[in-house]
């Protein structure tokens, strides 16, 4: 058993160091494998289970997460929880909604920036994404993960970029049939739903919108100062909806 998976694992890094976008899929397989070790995943016997397990999982999350109330307080290890969120994920829904929009919309940004400054890019705009939500939620005590802050900007720095790209997206008024629009259509649509979630969110745990309206106008500001003309048309992988899962406040 050990030693499939250690050939699984072999074989997974060939994939991604041949591959044209290796840190994108670098950060996917980093978020998929600290979401099974962790106790949100529910696979290991070791972290328990009813009360038990969700008490592990709170404690979890306040570790690793984003505590806005806890964040100002001076202290060094709060202020690194911006960056560690990025690689949490509360659900195995959140965990792929993300994942997914991270894996179609990542790889030709990357392509775009190149790897160094992409990993500098999807780094330092998550990392202000959910700082920016906790500055104007100071007070709240709710933990906060997820990489949809970090997402959100690459989807951003992708309308820009390819603002003509053809995304077909699986839309659920629709039945999920398969539908085609350029990228100037879906984006801004998705952000147009965020800001009315975000308008309409609740106090307490849910979905932190305003991470993701922070990290996609940090991402398409970032892409129009930092680059020039866009690309022209292309085609992109499909999408299950125009938007990615939130970050979680468990």
């Amino acid at each position: 058993m050990i030693r499939k998976w250690s050939a699984s694992i072999v074989r997974a890094g060939r994939t991604v160091g041949g591959s044209s976008a290796p840190v994108t899929y670098t950060l996917i397989v980093l978020c998929c494998l600290a979401f099974l070790a962790g106790p949100a995943s529910g696979l290991n016997p070791a972290y328990g289970t009813g009360d038990e397990l969700l008490a592990v999982q709170r404690a979890y999350f306040r570790r690793w997460g984003v505590i806005p109330a806890e964040l100002f307080e001076g202290s060094g290890r709060p202020a690194l929880t911006p960056a560690t969120a990025l690689f949490v994920h509360g659900s195995w829904v959140h965990l792929l909604g993300n994942m997914l929009f991270l894996y179609v919309f990542g790889a030709m940004t990357e392509e775009r920036m190149g790897r160094v400054q992409f990993t500098l890019f999807y780094v330092g705009c998550g990392y202000l994404a959910l700082l920016g939500y906790a500055v104007a939620n100071a007070d709240s005590e709710q933990s906060l993960v997820g990489a949809s802050g970090a997402i959100s900007a690459v989807l951003g720095a992708f309308l820009y970029l390819f603002p003509r790209a053809r995304v077909t997206s699986l839309l659920p008024f629709l039945f999920f049939l398969p539908v085609r629009f350029p990228a100037w259509v879906v984006l801004p649509f998705w952000a147009a739903l965020q800001w009315l979630a975000a308008g309409r969110a609740p106090d307490g745990p849910g979905v932190a919108y305003l991470a993701h309206l922070i990290g996609f106008g940090l991402g398409f500001g970032y892409a129009s100062v930092r680059y020039g003309r866009p690309t022209g048309p292309t085609r992109v992988k499909a999408a299950p909806a125009p938007a990615p899962e939130g970050e979680n406040q468990p």
